[in-house]
């Protein structure tokens, strides 16, 4: 085995936990000090992050494209249990990098906005970053075992993080529903993987769970000359990956699990739950099944892209019916993660590329919604929208903050939803005809209907996003009922004004990203046959 190792994308991994050891050397009154060790930690991850994401070399991943290679940047890789092929194998994409900097930002600014914490703030601060941690190693695994290692690792840090901080009228049902739910998908996914791992050491001889060892089986054929009961590898498990990764990425009809996590999650975890979590289950999906088994995902993408349409549609019904400003930023989260599967199941570059850019926006965007949630609930002591009003007129950072993200949640222009969005809906109208299932429609154009109802998603988005703002935000405040409203400290100020910029400055200057995601989606297209 080839050893390299640069030492920045361990360190951004290794970073956290040590942050967590230490806080818990902390003696139990030492709450400041577990706040700023926390804060300096996620402040590193995050200029390291930067470092990465500006780093990344895109002419280099698009020569690479170009022959049918997925370029990995920042590589570290060292045998690490040889003996069933596992490495120490971490690197990053032109999928992966945005996540790894959305991943720091979620995470910087969930520090800063938990400082006022006083409940056993040094066990939350640990957890927290042993959260961090999990989601870190997903997206820069590329070792399969490495990849399920910290996918595992992410759930259990959520389920204490819920179970002892979360809303108490339904931490514990939220926190034991989202585990079960996870778990079972991911030990799905996880016997699919163990059955590409076999397969791929029978035919060649490598019995290894590195990425690159499975791309080059994937590559000679071996998933879809192997078979099980008739039809393909390929066919058979492509399904249970997907879906089985799918259920985290909130894919109907196994989303249920993911609005009652995020309202009984504290606001920190909120942002990391449906700002990057969710976001571990889509790419998860996209590593293992799109890119490891493109045969079956050209026969079955196009039926799993139903599943994402009652997605977008239901999910923003859902949401517009909801009082409780939480539940209406979590079913938001379902739509917004249909659109995701969605450009998935184009095939095409545009958009695939829109499903990448589309998993970075509404990451931030959902982190920024649940901060200002946050805010307001903790001075209003309610997320009743009914029940609030007038709130700019006392935290008007708060209320432009939220209306930056609900304008980007509706994909208004100049704002990083739209950039997101257009590709997505252009690549569902002008996707080539290349699955094999394409043909039971004949001339029926069945993208464009499906990119036609989904729009109603768009327009529903629209409609509970104001509702919203103009009930909570505008209006007459209630000085009687609400008569001690503090401002903001300059930490939740900070975090705000992290978020707000990132998603102007891809609405403004999409190249920023665009080419980046771009560069990671070629090769995949091209194993797709676009």
């Amino acid at each position: 085995m080839d050893r390299v190792f640069s030492g920045v994308l361990t360190g951004i991994l290794l970073l956290p936990v040590i942050g967590a050891v230490l806080i818990l050397l902390l003696k139990k009154e030492s709450k400041e000090q577990a706040r700023i060790i926390a804060a300096v930690i996620m402040g590193a991850c995050l200029l390291l992050s930067l470092g990465v994401f500006f780093g990344f070399d895109t002419d280099a991943a698009n020569a690479a494209a170009a022959n049918g290679q997925t370029y990995f940047a920042f590589e570290d890789k060292i045998p690490w249990i040889e003996s069933i092929g596992v490495s120490w194998h971490l690197g990053v994409d032109g999928i992966s990098a945005p996540m790894v900097l959305l991943t720091s930002l979620a995470g910087f600014a969930g520090v800063l906005i938990s400082w006022g914490i006083e409940d056993r703030t040094r066990e939350f601060m640990a957890f927290f970053l042993l959260l961090v941690t999990g989601v870190y190693g997903v997206f820069l695994a590329v070792d399969l075992f490495v990849l399920f290692f910290f996918y595992e690792l992410a759930i259990f840090p959520m389920y204490f993080l819920i179970v002892i901080w979360g809303w108490a009228q339904t931490r514990e049902y939220a926190a034991m529903k989202l585990t079960l739910y996870i778990l079972i998908g991911s030990v799905i996914a996880l016997i699919g993987m163990l059955v590409l791992y076999f397969k791929a050491g029978q035919a060649t001889g490598i019995y290894s769970f590195d990425f690159m060892d499975l791309q080059a089986a994937t590559k000679a054929g071996v998933f879809d000359n192997a078979f099980i009961g008739g039809a393909s590898v390929a066919k058979v498990w492509f399904p249970a990956i997907f879906i089985g990764f799918g259920v985290l990425a909130g894919l109907f009809p196994f989303h249920n699990w993911s609005p009652d996590g995020h309202v009984a999650a504290p606001t920190a975890v909120s942002m990391i739950h449906a700002g990057v979590l969710m976001k571990l289950g889509a790419f998860a999906a996209l590593r293992v099944g799109v890119e490891l088994l493109p045969e079956g995902a050209k026969v079955h993408l196009p039926w799993i892209i139903l599943l994402a349409l009652v997605n977008v549609v239901y999910g923003a019904f859902i949401a517009f019916r909801q009082r409780d400003m939480k539940y209406v930023i979590g079913f938001s989260s379902v739509s917004h993660m249909g659109l995701v599967s969605m450009g998935f199941a184009t095939m095409n570059v545009t958009g695939m590329t829109g499903a990448g850019l589309q998993m970075f926006s509404h990451g931030v965007m959902t982190a920024l919604f649940f901060a200002c949630v946050g805010m307001v609930y903790d001075r209003a002591h309610t997320r009743d929208i009914p029940s609030l009003s007038g709130f700019a007129q006392k935290l008007p950072l708060v209320a432009l903050a939220f209306m930056v993200g609900g304008f980007a949640s509706m994909g208004m222009p100049g704002l990083s939803g739209f950039i997101a969005e257009f590709p997505i809906f252009t690549g569902l109208w002008g996707r080539p005809v290349f699955a094999p299932a394409d043909g039971l429609f004949g001339s029926f154009n069945y993208y464009g209907a499906i990119a036609i109802v989904a729009a109603l998603g768009i327009i529903i988005t629209a409609a509970y996003i104001l509702r919203v703002v103009g009930q909570v935000f505008f209006g007459a405040f209630d000085e009687e009922r609400y008569p001690h409203i503090t401002p903001l400290k300059i930490y939740d100020k900070v975090a705000l004004g992290l978020l707000v910029f990132w998603i102007i400055a891809i609405g403004v200057y999409p190249r920023l990203m665009q080419p980046m995601i771009e560069s990671g989606i070629k090769p995949i297209v091209s194993m797709l046959g676009g």
